[in-house]
């Protein structure tokens, strides 16, 4: 078989740990704040990516609200994850950053790295939450055995994927009990600066701006809310910043 013109040679190992990490809600950010505000924090996000890079790790390329990460081991990578998820927790009104990780072999072509393995990434940063890290059991064995809390959450078929996978729950972060998320552009809030808060059917709502309180009181019903099971006190947030909302009762918007 012919070499492709443009094929670049690895040095060293092919085997690579992948990590794809977006920004959970996106789209709603986008409805809500218009292309040009989520154009900048896709941009902000990539280089905040860029910055944590250790030896040996790189930025594949940026996909919209996504980075494709790959470091050499899956060490490297779990530190890299957790860095970026840190440095997102701390900007202000910023989206909740999710991830999904899984170890394996790629090819490269000018600079870009593709095959089974980096789809299979894709997958799992697809099956995460907001805040959430999950990872294939090569990444999970390794972050337990540096002393991360593991949990197994399934075996899942992925689509496009053979075989079904199971997948594992990573609290790389500690937990940040000061945030709270606009449930219209799903912005991360910090309650004692919020524009407002709504209570709702027993939860409490904090919002970034008017804009988002005036769609939320106009199309609440149509919005994804959290139910009254394992909702969350208002401004508790899980492990790197996946929050909820809770707590209260009634229906009283505070300015």
């Amino acid at each position: 078989m012919n070499t492709p013109p443009n094929r670049v040679e690895t040095s060293g190992s092919d085997k690579w740990t992948f990590a794809m990490v977006d920004l959970a809600g996106f789209t709603a950010l986008t409805e809500a704040h218009g292309d040009d505000e989520a154009a900048d924090l896709a941009i902000n996000f990539a280089r905040l990516a860029t910055a944590r890079l250790g030896p040996g790790d790189r930025l594949v390329k940026p996909i919209g609200d996504a980075v494709l990460l790959a470091s050499e081991t899956p060490d490297a990578a779990l530190t890299l994850v957790r860095g970026l998820l840190e440095d997102c927790n701390q900007l202000p009104d910023f989206p909740v950053a999710r991830a999904g990780l899984h170890h394996g072999s790629a090819a490269e072509r000018d600079g870009d790295l593709f095959g089974a393995a980096v789809n299979l990434t894709a997958r799992v940063a697809g099956q995460a939450a907001g805040g959430q890290v999950l990872a294939t059991g090569t990444v999970a064995d390794v972050a337990r055995e540096t002393g991360v809390a593991v949990r197994s959450i399934g075996s899942f078929e992925l689509r496009n994927v053979a075989q079904p996978h199971e997948l594992f729950e990573l609290e790389l972060c500690g937990h940040h009990t000061d945030t709270a998320i606009d449930p219209v552009c799903r912005m991360r809030v910090d309650p004692g600066s919020a524009t407002g808060m709504l209570r709702h059917d027993g939860h409490e709502f904090w919002f970034c701006s008017m804009a988002c309180a005036a769609t939320f009181a106009v199309a609440r019903d149509q919005l994804s809310l959290p139910s009254a099971t394992g909702s969350r006190a208002a401004g508790a947030a899980a492990p790197c910043g996946r929050a909820g909302s809770g707590g209260g009762a009634g229906a009283r918007l505070h300015w």
